[in-house]
């Protein structure tokens, strides 16, 4: 940090953000000392700090901060604001330092070849199934990114070599100067991976132009020499690129990179191709459509870079076990099948409806929905509901997640279960976890499958159904 050789006491508010965490335990790894406060744990970050020897303090108060500390760093969500949270209020009235991650992650990347992966969706696999392949590879490649990928034991590391893999969020940042800007920003990017730029986060983006901007931005800062790989076909990526240089990857034959023969199974495979030239023939356990695309970007970006051969590149894919909760595979122990979906944002949420359906055809669809981000929870983007669950011939909807209420029009759950049943029958509205089990019992037969989709706890749900159903339907 600031190349600083002197150990840190450094405080974070808001620790189980899932890039806090990732931040502290690196920071930790390096010498640090480190505490933190939340209010709210989720898994698997709550797991993975408590592993990391990282406790946490809950609630938020001042008499978390330690007296001697040297940084203290700020999260942002609806509940680290000054008017509410006493903890935030006092650090910003304290003479320490006051910080946010990327601002950090800034000063301890500034140095590096960094590979920055960023777009509203597939950005956490890009990132890391990139990494991944680096390490298989032995490129000890630094690396950081908001999810915890199966087979790893840390979303970030320094690493030893020049390259860093940074996933890259245009969310803002809390920023020391009072400014406000996309944590992406502050990211020194040498290279540019570009999946999507569909339009979210619409509490602090309300137009898509507004959205847009820091991605606009972001690419200003690649340099002449930097390769900048995009994801062409998807939403808003050649507004964003322009007229400049950009190697260009997809599913479809329209692409620079793109796959063909895809042959759709437990494992997946297909031919990678660069223009008609066929490259190399990839095998995966990943599912969906989504996720061959996602491996056509990492691997235009790392061949066209020289960073790993295709022999390599054959064998990392085949070995990535992908992101918890991304298409996560709850269970095996049971006939019933329990896949849990991160479905923070439309697009996110279909591409796990036509993953499952891809895959199982056969299988009846029972989804356990939850309501959490400003998103869904806006009345402004009941549309969203209108299709979302066609796939789904079960759908329990929670009711909203109430964080951050007050600074959307939020959605009441008789409104999102009106706006569903105008297209869709045998949909449940349920309180809480008890209601939801009861439902199930009832509903739920020996060869079904069961999509959790939250990106919050569900309740406890998440741990819970695959327990139960390991008990009742046995394989």
């Amino acid at each position: 940090m600031e190349n600083e050789k002197t150990q840190k006491k450094i405080h974070f508010i808001g620790i189980c953000g899932v890039g806090m965490s990732a931040l502290a335990v690196m920071l930790k790894e390096q010498g640090n000392t480190i505490s933190g406060s939340d209010d709210g744990f989720y898994e698997p970050t709550a797991s993975y700090l408590k592993d990391n020897g990282i406790a946490v303090l809950s609630p938020h108060k001042k008499e978390n901060i330690p007296k001697s500390v040297d940084i203290i760093v700020i999260g942002r969500h609806s509940k680290l604001n000054a008017e509410e949270n006493e903890e935030v209020r006092f650090a910003l009235t304290t003479p320490k330092k006051i910080k946010s991650f990327p601002e950090i992650l800034s000063e301890i990347t500034k140095d590096r070849e960094n590979i920055v992966v960023v777009g509203s969706y597939g950005k956490s696999t890009c990132a890391s199934l990139m990494t991944w392949c680096l390490l298989q590879s032995g490129v000890e490649a630094g690396y950081f990114f908001g999810a915890i990928p199966i087979g790893f034991k840390k979303s970030a590391q320094i690493g030893k070599e020049k390259y860093f893999v940074l996933e890259g969020d245009e969310y803002p940042a809390y920023a020391s100067s009072g400014e406000s800007k996309s944590k992406f920003l502050y990211m020194h990017p040498t290279h540019i991976l570009l999946t999507a730029a569909e339009h979210d986060h619409i509490n602090v983006f309300p137009t898509l132009e507004s959205y847009l901007k820091p991605y606009k931005e972001l690419l200003e800062l690649l340099p002449e020499d930097g390769l900048l790989v995009a994801g062409i076909d998807n939403p808003n990526v050649r507004d964003v690129v322009g007229s400049r240089s950009v190697v260009t990857y997809g599913v479809s034959n329209n692409t620079s990179w793109h796959a063909k023969n895809i042959r759709y199974g437990k494992e997946t495979s297909f031919v990678l191709c660069k223009g008609a030239e066929e490259i190399v023939e990839l095998s995966t356990s990943l599912l969906g459509e989504h996720n061959i695309e996602n491996i056509v970007g990492v691997s235009a970006f790392l061949l066209e870079k020289n960073l790993i051969t295709i022999e390599q590149l054959q064998g990392a894919i085949l070995t990535f076990g992908g992101l918890k909760r991304r298409l996560d595979l709850k269970t095996d122990e049971s006939s019933v099948l329990v896949y849990e979906g991160f479905g923070s944002s439309y697009t996110k949420a279909k591409t796990v409806f036509d993953a499952v359906k891809l895959h199982f055809p056969k299988k009846r669809i029972v989804t356990i929905f939850e309501p959490h981000t400003f998103s869904w929870r806006n009345k402004n983007n009941l549309h969203w509901y209108d299709d979302v669950f066609e796939k789904s011939d079960i759908t329990l909807v929670l009711k909203p997640a109430l964080h951050g209420q007050g600074t959307h029009e939020q959605a009441e759950l008789i409104d999102i279960l009106e706006q569903i049943r105008k297209n869709k029958n045998n949909v449940y509205g349920v309180e809480n976890k008890e209601e939801t089990m009861e439902i199930l019992e009832k509903t739920v037969k020996a060869d079904d499958l069961i999509v959790l989709m939250s990106s919050g706890d569900l309740g406890g749900l998440i741990e819970k159904i695959p327990t139960w159903v390991e008990k009742k339907f046995p394989r």
